[in-house]
């Protein structure tokens, strides 16, 4: 299913989206159900997580890898996993943990991409180190509280992402828009910080280059509300591209939406971890066809040649040439000869053989 997808989406500066989901749940038996939050629902409810990473590229989007989330309730009672047929070997793993393993398989599968976006419950330790060493950009959301300060040459900055960013002058802001929305440009205030240039082979030897580490803000225009980022990306990257990663996490917004309201992603009635994982795959497959149908159906048209503009001239000619040659007849009523098939047929009227001939 993913190579699917990326036989219309694939382009190298794709981003990678990484989010989770929930689906509400009855009862106990479903695999991974239980009290937990749900940001579909917007509350602790009973529900099944599924973790989930978006391949969102400028050719359009496409879930290509989920994982279905088990809270610790679930991986230490044996029985109960045996009860929902999960495979031996599977313990617990925290959602960044789930994510981490995502961008591995996307990287081992040799996936073209060159950023990574998430929102808090990603932007954690385990998932940058691992981007770092693979040469992957990324724009990560942390929480208010997260600690930042730089080091080397850059300008002094130290504290908690909330203190920094009030303390930021207001020549620090810039209004950009991170992408169209439904009622048009998605428009903030924009704040970033280079924190801290570092080479390459500092995180994997061999490479080249020259990276920074810094601190991306949203502030929004009416409410003032702030969201936080950590980034890491090439020396010389600017504020507007890391607004565009950032922008692109919608993909993944839009593809829940999608998959459940019009192709039943939350319409799993299976219990297992093997039926969630097919239903899940099943709906993601059928979500790639409608990626892959709007990119074809918004490809512009090839352009003409003026090879092609001769050949269409000189088949024209010569089915003119063709037609002046017909009978005087024909070419005065518009109408051929009725066509005489093997059988008898003439115009459609049948000549019945005499019973006792022979051919």
């Amino acid at each position: 299913m993913r190579d699917y997808a990326l036989e219309a989406l694939a382009d190298p500066d794709a981003v990678l989206v990484i989010d989770e989901t929930g689906f509400l749940k009855q009862g106990k038996a479903s695999c991974g159900v239980g009290r937990q939050y749900a940001g579909s629902a917007g509350k602790i409810t009973n529900c099944q997580i599924g973790v989930f990473a978006a391949y969102a590229s400028r050719h359009g989007h496409a879930l290509i890898d989920r994982a279905l989330y088990l809270p610790k309730t679930w991986t230490d009672d044996p029985a109960r996993l045996a009860a929902a047929h999960v495979p031996p070997g599977v313990g617990f793993a925290t959602k960044p943990r789930l994510a981490e393993r995502m961008v591995a398989r996307a990287i081992a599968a040799l996936v073209p991409f060159a950023w990574v976006a998430g929102d808090s419950v990603y932007g954690v330790g385990e998932i940058e180190a691992a981007l770092r060493r693979a040469d992957k950009g990324y724009v990560l959301g942390v929480s208010a509280g997260c600690q930042f300060s730089s080091w080397g040459a850059k300008p002094a900055v130290a504290g908690t992402a909330e203190a920094i960013a009030q303390g930021l002058e207001p020549a620090a802001w810039r209004r950009l828009s991170a992408g169209e929305g439904t009622k048009g440009a998605r428009l903030y205030d924009w704040a970033y910080l280079e924190l801290a240039d570092r080479d390459a082979d500092e995180y994997r030897a061999g490479a080249t280059g020259t990276w920074t580490r810094g601190l991306l803000i949203r502030r929004g225009l009416a409410e003032g509300e702030c969201a936080y980022f950590t980034t890491w990306c090439p020396a010389g990257t600017t504020i507007e591209t890391l607004v565009a990663v950032e922008g692109r996490r919608w993909a993944i917004e839009d593809a829940f939406e999608t998959a459940k309201t019009e192709l039943g992603l939350d319409h799993n009635e299976t219990r297992s971890w093997h039926g969630w994982h097919r239903h899940v795959s099943l709906v993601m497959l059928a979500f790639a066809m409608l990626a892959t149908i709007r990119r074809r159906a918004n490809a512009p048209p090839p352009p003409k040649t003026l090879i092609s503009l001769t050949r269409t001239r000189r088949t024209s000619s010569a089915g003119r040439s063709r037609r002046s040659d017909a009978s005087p007849s024909a070419s005065r009523s518009g109408a051929s000869a009725p066509p005489t098939s093997s059988r008898g047929r003439a115009g459609g009227a049948r000549i019945r053989p005499a019973r006792n001939a022979r051919t």
